[in-house]
């Protein structure tokens, strides 16, 4: 009886481990190192992000700058480990982060419930909001956002991005023209081919200043607010414990507030990119 007890007891584990291994990560949960864990092992965070100013940009070397490049940096530096960004186009980017081509995505990304239906998001870091910038050329007179939301009036925005949603959403009845690149979408107003573009603040009024014979802001301040958080790959609840960790650590410091004071209420990083 013994026996055969003990042979019925191999008998269903043989079954359960069967079992198991026809469900995805029922078994490799256990032994799948954590992103932090593959992080540490491996000496580098791999930060997928894309360029739009003030957030990440190259200097006149080539070197990439900005709030987001201070953040990934920082956080690299606080887990004893090197930083390698990986430039990704914006609506490609969580895709790239399902398939592991990086670790984590630190890119002024809002939080938003479709995104979080794919991947895991952080506390949020930072806080932002969409505003406009529009051609003296082709919205001469326009003023607040309702003048902008008409049949025949062009939209640019950043394809994937947040502003498009705002602009779908504020700006229904306008012509929305997408570009994988902020700066097509801004140099399509500029060249006066659109009458306005949306963007995360304070691109927008950066842009004002910077062409100030061919753009105008039709609006005050920004008509979004919009919390940015670290994205990660779902399930990876230790490493999402972390960064969470890491973002109150460097809030409470006070550093998290420097650095945004530096980048979005100064302008003495300008000279490192003209």
């Amino acid at each position: 009886m013994k026996i055969m007890t003990r042979m019925t007891r191999i008998f269903f584990l043989a079954i359960l481990v069967f079992s198991l291994a026809g469900i995805p990560g029922a078994i490799a949960a256990d032994s799948q190192d954590s992103v932090v864990e593959q992080v540490i092992q491996r000496g580098v965070l791999r930060v997928g992000m894309s360029t739009f100013v003030p957030w990440a940009m190259k200097d006149k070397t080539g070197k990439l700058i900005g709030f987001e490049i201070d953040v990934a940096t920082r956080l690299a530096e606080d887990m004893g480990v090197k930083v390698e960004f990986v430039p990704t186009k914006w609506s490609g980017v969580i895709p790239a982060l399902l398939t592991g081509k990086f670790d984590v995505i630190i890119g002024g990304m809002g939080i938003l419930p479709s995104r979080n239906l794919k991947v895991n998001f952080t506390a949020p870091y930072d806080y932002t909001g969409m505003s406009m910038v529009a051609s003296k050329k082709m919205a001469a007179g326009m003023t607040g956002i309702e003048a902008f939301n008409k049949p025949g009036v062009t939209i640019a925005a950043r394809l994937g991005s947040t502003a498009v949603t705002a602009a779908k959403k504020y700006l229904p009845n306008a012509e929305i023209r997408m570009f994988d690149d902020e700066a097509q979408a801004y140099q399509e107003v500029i060249n006066g081919r659109a009458h306005a573009v949306v963007g995360s603040a304070p691109t927008p009024a950066f842009q004002a200043i910077k062409y100030p014979d061919k753009l105008f802001l039709p609006i005050d301040g920004t008509f979004t607010r919009e919390p940015i958080g670290f994205a990660v790959q779902k399930g990876d609840v230790d490493t999402l414990n972390y960064f969470n960790n890491w973002i109150g650590y460097v809030d409470a410091e006070g550093w998290l507030k420097a650095r945004k004071t530096y980048w979005f209420e100064t302008k003495d990083w300008e000279s490192q990119i003209q």
